[in-house]
Order: C-alpha cells, then sequence, then structure tokens
C-alpha cells in the first residue's frame, strides 16, 4: 500500500504525517480520512484551489491534469510546477511526499470535516 508523507504544515500537520492511501484515492480522500485537515472548499468537486498541494516526490507517478484542474491551478497562490489539486491527484502504487501550501484562496477557514 502507498504510503503519504506530509510534510510538516503549522495548521494542518504541525508535526508532519505518515499516511497510508489505497491505490485510486485522492490525495486529498486519504488525508481528510487520516486527519490531515487540509482545506477543500468545494466538497472535492474541482471547483476552487483551497486544496492545492505541492508534490515533492512522486510527481511523475500522477496522472497528467486534465483542462479543468490546470486552469483552476492557475489561481493558486505559490503554484509551482509540482502542483495540484488533491482532490484530483489520484495515487498509484508509488509512494508521495507532499508539502501543503502556507497560504489557500480560502480567506474565511472552514471548520475541518470528520476523517470518514
Amino acid at each position: 500500500m502507498p504510503t503519504i508523507t506530509v510534510l510538516p504544515h503549522p495548521q494542518c500537520c504541525p508535526q508532519g504525517a505518515q499516511v497510508p492511501a489505497e491505490a485510486g484515492t485522492s490525495i486529498c480522500e486519504a488525508l481528510l480520512e487520516h486527519g490531515v485537515a487540509l482545506e477543500h472548499a468545494c466538497e472535492m468537486r474541482c471547483a476552487c484551489a483551497t486544496c492545492h498541494v505541492i508534490v515533492r516526490e512522486g510527481f511523475a507517478t500522477l496522472e497528467e491534469p486534465d483542462d479543468a484542474e490546470a486552469d483552476l491551478l492557475d489561481r493558486a497562490w505559490g503554484l509551482q510546477p509540482q502542483s495540484r489539486l488533491a482532490c484530483q491527484a489520484r495515487i498509484t502504487q508509488a509512494d508521495l511526499t507532499v508539502e501543503i501550501p502556507k497560504y489557500s484562496l480560502n480567506h474565511a477557514r472552514e471548520e475541518p470535516h470528520a476523517a470518514r
């Protein structure tokens, strides 16, 4: 089973995390399921960019973003070549290391959803 390593983030994951994830699951689903409070204002419908992450390791193992994701990524704060929307990036059999950017487009932070 692949593992997602989450680099420390002061609000979402202060200590960092190692999250097991099933192939085919989105990065967002896997993180939320394991208590990482990643913002996702559109409920994972690819309608915002609040779940923006930077894939530091394993980026090449992900499928290419579709046009809708690419358009939304242009709005993300701190966009980098390895940026993805966590709600759209599906995990393969490879491990990933992700960084949650310091800021997002969501000015009024919502309470994180309970683990599923």
